[in-house]
């Protein structure tokens, strides 16, 4: 998280705190010096009076301009400026016309407001330092009218001690100025931060609402899939039940049929017994999601179990007068897999394969030894089917729209099983639909 802070923020808070040490100057001034009378009624008795009224009306001229310079919001340096200059006539006055033994008090004094000052504003030290010019000059010009005394004595009683207070003081809102220029630097990234904070945390508080419902309605319609399959599983295992009992009667009359008819008879036979043994595998849904699914392993020779899936599909594709291409190796390439899932597995895509391409579209079914690996690709070169359907395709339980009135709706149910055993089974499938075409591809480990 980086907190940046503008030119028009720094200077707004600054102004702040100055103008908060403005005030804390100004309202001790009106509420602290009329009573520095006192000290001019024991020392000065005899213009006490006279100088209680000046304080009285200075004060009234400082808070008259403190009232102005707020509302007008004009720089606090200005004012801090003229009503340090109205309190130096009044003391530069004072020092110069009392009697020289009252004078180290009255220099004592002044040289504590201009500390008072220092130690209590923000500004730059330049301020400061000629603040003390100001004052340094006012007791000379008042020095020249008004004093009886030789500079020396003057200097001996209390100008020597006022002189290193006041420039030694001038030291004060260097360090001051830093300090809290640094700390007004540290508040705003804060609170800044502080705010940054807030609002990532609103964010996140309304992305975990989202998600929140988003899991919700993703948990119903997973509940709504498991009944799915439920009762389509139920009512397939009816179905399969019927055709084994059917095809079981026309076995008892075997005498009366024909070779071909025979052979019909058992691949019926063997369809349906995988179908039974894959309805049993697949009516569990939690265990088609468990990376701990049980298969039935054994070795078998997989380029058999391909030639056997390209000849029961062979009709098919005829059907829909599409060419396919037998490059499926004759020498036998051992596994040690699921007999039935790998053949369903090889089904699927080949079955989807035709039935997504086009009328007299060539496809081409080739199996090869590859680094240890058997491999299996479909080839078609005809129109793509587009690599973002396949991807909707190939994810679990996902059902596309058809994308126009001449292709057939494409239920991605088949192909994302296909996809979910080659994985379970330890092997790789991937895909491609591109201006070539469509290709698929999966690649099991062969036993040496």
């Amino acid at each position: 998280m980086f907190v940046q802070i503008s030119k028009e923020e720094y200077i707004k808070e600054i102004s702040k705190k100055a103008w908060y040490q403005t005030n804390n100057i100004i309202w001790t001034i009106i509420f602290l010096y009329p009573i520095f009378s006192i000290v001019d009624f024991i020392y000065a008795n005899n213009i006490w009076l006279q100088f209680l009224i000046v304080r009285i009306i200075t004060i009234l001229i400082i808070y008259g301009l403190y009232s102005f310079f707020q509302a007008r919001k004009y720089n606090y340096r200005t004012l801090l400026h003229i009503s340090f200059f109205l309190l130096s006539v009044t003391y530069a006055i004072l020092c110069n016309v009392v009697n020289i033994q009252q004078q180290t008090t009255y220099y004592l004094i002044y040289a504590t407001i201009i500390l008072f000052f220092n130690l209590q504003v923000f500004w730059e030290p330049v301020n400061s330092i000629i603040q003390t010019l100001v004052a340094l000059l006012l007791l000379a010009v008042f020095y020249n009218l008004f004093s009886e005394y030789t500079l020396d004595l003057v200097i001996s009683n209390g100008g020597q001690m006022f002189f290193i207070i006041a420039f030694i003081s001038c030291l004060i809102p260097n360090a001051r100025y830093k300090v809290i220029a640094r700390e007004v630097r540290s508040q705003i990234l804060i609170e800044k931060s502080n705010e940054q904070l807030k609002e990532q945390n609103q964010n996140i508080n309304e992305k975990n609402n989202i998600i929140d419902r988003q899991y919700e309605q993703l948990r119903k319609l997973d509940d709504q899939k498991n009944s799915f399959i439920n009762i389509a599983g139920h009512d397939l295992k009816n179905l399969i039940g019927s055709i084994v009992m059917s095809n079981n009667m026309l076995k008892e009359e075997d005498y009366r049929l024909s070779a071909d008819q025979k052979e019909y008879t058992n691949y019926i036979g063997e369809s349906a017994e995988k179908m039974q043994y894959m309805l049993n595998k697949l009516m569990d849904v939690k265990e088609i999601e468990s990376p701990e699914m049980k298969f039935n392993m054994e070795i078998f020779d997989i380029n058999a179990e391909v030639s056997h899936v390209f000849r029961g599909l062979q009709e098919t594709a005829q059907m829909k007068n599409i060419h396919l291409t037998d490059n499926i190796l004759k020498l036998p390439l051992h596994v040690k897999l699921d007999k039935v899932f790998v053949g369903q597995v090889f089904q699927n895509l080949l079955s989807n394969a035709i039935k997504f391409s086009q009328t007299n579209n060539d496809i081409k079914v080739v199996t090869s030894l590859q680094r240890q690996k058997f491999v299996f690709e479909i080839i078609d070169e005809g129109i793509a089917i587009g690599q973002e359907e396949l991807d909707m395709m190939f994810n679990k339980l996902k059902t596309l729209n058809d994308a126009s009135g001449n292709i057939e709706s494409r239920l991605g149910l088949g192909l994302s099983i296909a996809k979910l055993m080659t994985k379970e089974l330890g092997g790789d499938l991937v895909y491609r639909s591109d201006d070539n075409g469509n290709y698929f591809r999966v690649e099991f480990y062969v036993i040496n």
